[in-house]
This record gives C-alpha cells, structure tokens and sequence, in this order.
C-alpha cells in the first residue's frame, strides 16, 4: 500500500494542498447546518459529515480533502474541548513544515 502523509495546516496554507488530505486545529466559530467555520490562524469553511459533532466554542480537529474553493470536506471530526492552546497547535504546523523530511511523506513511495 502506498505511503501517503497528511500535512498539519493552518488556513492560510491550504491554497498549496488544493485536493490533498490536510489535517486543521482550530476553534470553532460558527455552525451552520452541514458546514462548521474554523479558525485557524484565519477562517476555515469545514463541510461536515454527518458522523461530526462539534460544538461552538471548542475546538476541534478535522482531516479533510481540501476543495478548489479551499473549503474542507470533512472525512472526520474531532472535538478537542475547550482547553486547547491554539498557540502550541500552530508552533506545531509550523515544525512540521520546517522539518518536512521527518514529516511529509512522498506521494511516490517512502519518506522524503
């Protein structure tokens, strides 16, 4: 089977993983119907399955495909309760990035 990463991004980092799986923590500002609006160090329009439950106020974790229109269509849904430093979540997106070879896996088979 074929070795596939799934990057932690921030909002403003989804333009670069347009049809890609994307993992975002953020807190949640708005719900509504079968969308939830994130914020992840900028806004984030989640399209839910119906499997997620999420609550205003908290935050959450979502792993998604990211949309042409860079919305997410949600593949699951974690609410992480209120306690979360968003400030660790995004130090640990930007790690990642930084250090992509411990991270990223290639899409053509084995690690970076």
């Amino acid at each position: 089977m074929e070795s596939v990463s799934t990057p932690r991004v921030s909002a403003n980092m989804l333009d670069s993983y347009v049809g890609q799986n994307v993992i975002v923590v953020g807190k949640v500002m708005q719900l509504r119907g079968e969308s939830a609006l994130l914020d992840a160090n900028g806004q984030v329009n989640a399209i839910l399955n119906r499997e997620s439950h999420l609550m205003a106020g908290n935050a959450a974790q979502i792993i998604g495909r990211v949309n042409p229109d860079l919305s997410v269509k949600v593949y699951n849904a974690l609410d992480l309760g209120s306690n979360v430093d968003f400030q660790v979540a995004q130090s640990v997106v930007e790690v990642t990035h930084q250090y992509k070879d411990l991270f990223v896996y290639d899409n053509a088979g084995g690690m970076n």
